[in-house]
């Protein structure tokens, strides 16, 4: 008895002793990427996740936590939902047109969900919400734990003008567990959505994200979130960044522009 108690205490003692030793993620503060911001005139923030290296890379850390509308950044998650409720079959599948123009010329026709998502048609979107319905969109936010998971503001609104909130942490979390299939939905969707997200393919690596534009309370805020898959390893990274100089010319270029300054600056590629 006593040998047994010795052996389970030694066991309780190992898993407590790896759980204290193991290591904290390396994390790295880049003040001086500030510079990139100030090129484009907005303020913000980035964070960049090395997964191999288990390294964190922020600017203006003070935002990890901070929550922002996710405007367009969510047809990553409602391009999931979409397809695991039934309400689309495949990245094929056309909401035809309803003949009301809008600002960008190309959302003006038909569209499927991966030209959808190409060219972030925003009404395509909002018919898969409605058709989706509060019930069952509430219901996946919850399983998913998609940012605050608050659906108010109108089922074909929410993620532009209402109430979902989604922090940069959170968006790093998410693309963590789509690219590693840990999210409630089946492996042929996720793949259709991993497919659709692609932005460029190149020999060396691929790139997969999302851009989002969104108005709040005098201020847009916009975002360019994603990951590049290059060897054997995986970057993550979030840039979200802020103005309320509506007439900033600068502000949609600064969402991927930066990310390209950063990328560039840090070597994880060259262009």
């Amino acid at each position: 008895m006593k040998a047994g108690k010795l052996t389970v205490h030694s066991l309780i003692m190992i898993v407590f002793c790896l759980a204290a030793c193991k290591q904290k993620p390396v994390m790295e503060i880049r003040d001086d990427f500030a510079k990139f911001y100030e090129k484009f005139r907005v303020s913000g923030s980035f964070v960049f996740y090395d997964q191999n290296n288990d390294k964190y890379t922020f600017y203006n850390q003070s935002q990890y936590t901070e929550e922002f509308i996710p405007a367009s950044t969510f047809k990553i998650c409602n391009s999931l939902i979409g397809l695991e409720t039934g309400v689309i079959s495949d990245e094929n599948f056309v909401i035809p047109w309803d003949s009301v123009e809008r600002q960008l010329p190309v959302w003006n026709k038909d569209h499927d969900l991966k030209t959808a998502f190409r060219n972030s048609t925003v009404w395509y979107y909002q018919e898969l919400a409605r058709r989706v319905g509060a019930e069952k969109m509430k219901l996946w936010l919850d399983s998913v734990g998609y940012g605050n998971a608050d659906i108010s503001g109108g089922i074909d609104q929410f993620w532009l003008i209402g109430g979902l909130r989604i922090t940069p942490e959170q968006q790093i979390g998410f693309l963590r567990r789509l690219h590693d299939n840990q999210l409630p939905f089946s492996q042929r969707n996720i793949d259709i959505v991993k497919k659709i997200m692609i932005i460029e393919e190149t020999p060396d690596y691929i790139l997969r994200g999302k851009t989002g534009w969104g108005s709040k309370t005098n201020t847009d805020t916009g975002w360019f979130v994603g990951y590049i898959e290059k060897g054997d390893n995986v970057y993550y990274f979030a840039n979200c960044v802020q103005t309320s100089d509506f007439d900033n010319s600068d502000f949609v270029t600064s969402r991927t522009g930066i990310v390209d300054l950063v990328f560039t600056e840090t070597g994880l590629w060259n262009k």
